[in-house]
């Protein structure tokens, strides 16, 4: 398989504390594998630094990420220099260390596609050059690093740990023994030394008890499942720019991305967005908004339909569920998010743990309009089907009852009647009533979509003819470039030239975008560039043809992913730093549908 290098430039060496969970590693050091059900962030120095079982928002095995307990280090000794590549088309991970006496690599992934039950993390350690002199740490953790896990035991050539309904088996380690791991837990240690050449693999298998039954895992196998099955689930990309890396950020999706269309918003929980600012959140959930923006990520290319169609699929279920008390977040199954609390673990540096997210008990009235555009783009693609129109009817009657309450919008902050989440239900509706062919109910929606639109003139726009962000908020907010990108009004209407001009002026610093400013702050000062208001002003600009400029925007937040070509939600531009939860699919979605819109035209 073809693959891409991005080797780093980070010193490292062996000793088994010199990279502890005390001691993580700027965000952009850090690669990302998946299998759609869970995720795992890979730290340059060989350890799983995160990895919760079963699913995205379940309690972490390897927590070190947070500084709490978990270990699985695959680390040269001695001193090396850590770097990595994906290979195309996969997020199948290659570690490398380059050291004095070798280069030593780790081709990392977890097997895709998985089952709920059972996840099998993959681990081929190889020597390119010289000989490689590895040691293998394996320490699992319970609830975050909170409880200690039972003790392994040797079965056959496996090592297994039985904790109640979990189990972990982990083969190719059967000469491994026992130790202790930094943080104190009960290890397996393993020490591997290969010439030149040589591979050794390892698998571990984590389940439920009765999925121990079946036979070890098949390292060669689980390794040709998995390649397979990543070189099908990618959609082509000929003619869109950026084309390699709009491929790693369709990897990143569908590794996000359940088989019931169900996206979280991140990967991992409490990551900070500014040092010692409390601004730490859960993102392992579903959000409705941010499900769409992956479902328009999939209808922007060629042959991404099962990203939209999965989008599609799992919105309108939420909609028809709890029509307009729809929940802005879910878990990834449906069920309800838990509340906010804490851990009491150390957190990673800056920051403090947290778990839950209080997203759920908001009314957030653009999931609705967001919903409308959605199915649109399905309908126009003839994808959208009964239950999905149904869901449509739903998500319009929401935005007919619910469009005067005060409600946390977008950015989920104080209540307000905040303009962005109007003028995408103005998007929303006329969109849908575009695209119907035979559905007499959205008739009413046009005569309710100039309705909001007016109510919007009259409350939200800014003496200089801008819109502002409520009608007690002068301010300027990125979000607003919406109205024009989804088609509220025109983007040569004056209401968008103006706004587009002013958020330009008034947001942006060295070519990033933040999505507002806080009154007597500079910008940078309270929380980093948000990198989806420069993909959203990207799409702004070719839409009213100014490609140039468009491509200016794109180009500088595209600059800003780290340096296994991953985005966060935020990024430091005065330190050169990811900031918040890793990765951030919206920012991949909207990063895909900007490079979508350069697409040359015959």
């Amino acid at each position: 398989m073809a693959t891409r290098r991005t080797d780093g430039a980070i010193s490292g060496r062996a000793p088994e504390a010199s990279r502890s969970a005390e001691f993580p590693s700027e965000l952009r050091a850090y690669a990302f594998i998946a299998d759609g059900l869970r995720g795992a962030l890979v730290s340059p120095g060989g350890d799983i630094s995160w990895l919760c079982f079963p699913s995205w928002s379940d309690p972490a095995l390897f927590a070190g990420l947070v500084g709490s307990g978990g270990c699985y280090r695959v680390q040269p000794e001695g001193r090396f220099v850590p770097g990595g590549y994906y290979e195309d088309d996969s997020l199948i991970w290659r570690s490398r260390w380059v050291a004095a006496d070798g280069t030593v690599e780790c081709r990392e992934a977890l097997v895709y596609p998985a089952t709920a039950e059972r996840a099998i993390l993959l681990r081929r350690i190889s020597t390119i050059r010289g000989r490689g002199s590895v040691t293998v740490l394996l320490a699992p953790s319970g609830d975050y690093g909170r409880r200690a896990l039972p003790p392994w035991r040797r079965e056959g050539e496996c090592w297994v740990l039985r904790d109640g309904d979990l189990a972990l088996r982990w083969s190719g380690g059967a000469e491994a023994r026992a130790a202790r791991a930094p943080g104190g837990e009960r290890a397996l240690r393993l020490h591997l030394e290969l010439a030149r050449g040589e591979s050794h693999d390892l698998a571990l298998e984590i389940c439920s008890a009765a999925s121990l039954e079946r036979e070890p895992a098949n390292a060669d196998e689980c390794w040709r499942r998995t390649e397979t099955a990543w070189r099908e689930a990618l959609a082509p990309t000929s003619g869109v720019v950026a084309s390699r890396d709009v491929r790693r950020s369709i990897a990143v999706l569908r590794g996000m991305t359940g088989p019931d269309g169900a996206t979280v918003a991140g990967a991992t929980t409490s990551l900070p967005e500014r040092a010692g600012a409390g601004r730490n959140y859960d993102y392992r959930y579903t959000w409705i908004r941010d499900t769409c923006y992956v479902g328009h990520a999939g209808a922007a290319l060629a042959g991404g339909e099962e990203l939209l169609d999965g989008a599609v699929r799992w919105v309108a279920r939420r909609l028809l569920e709890d029509g307009e008390h729809t929940s802005p977040a879910y878990l990834a199954n449906g069920d309800p998010i838990p509340a906010p609390s804490h851990l009491a673990l150390a957190g990673y540096p800056g920051g403090s743990d947290v778990v839950g997210n209080r997203a759920r008990e908001q009314f957030q009235l653009d999931i609705f309009g967001e919903s409308l555009l959605l199915f649109a783009e399905a309908a126009r693609k003839e994808r959208l089907d009964s239950e999905g129109w149904q869901a449509a009817k739903v998500a319009a009657d929401a935005i007919a009852s619910r469009w005067k309450e005060h409600e946390a919008g977008l950015w989920e902050i104080e209540p307000n009647r905040w303009a962005h989440s109007q003028l995408i239900g103005v998007a929303g509706l006329r969109a849908i009533a575009a695209a119907a062919t035979n559905e007499p109910w959205t008739a009413r929606a046009l005569p309710l979509a100039d309705h909001l639109l007016d109510e919007a003139n009259a409350s939200c726009l800014h003496p200089s003819g801008r819109w502002q962000r409520a009608p007690d908020d002068e301010h300027v907010d990125a979000s607003l470039l919406l109205a024009e990108v989804r088609g509220a009004l025109p983007p040569s209407d004056p209401r968008s030239i103006a706004t587009r001009r002013a958020i330009g002026r008034d947001l942006s610093s060295d070519g990033y975008l933040y999505r507002f400013s806080f009154p007597g702050h500079r910008l940078g000062e309270d929380e980093g560039s948000f990198l989806i208001c420069n993909f959203w002003m990207s799409l702004a600009c070719i839409g009213v043809g100014e490609l140039p400029e468009g491509v200016r925007w794109f180009e500088r937040a595209r600059a800003a992913c780290s340096t296994s070509g991953l985005f966060s939600e935020e990024y430091d531009v005065e330190q050169h730093q990811l900031r918040g939860n890793l990765p951030q699919a919206f920012v991949h979605a909207l990063f895909i549908e900007a490079a979508a819109a350069q697409e040359p035209q015959e």
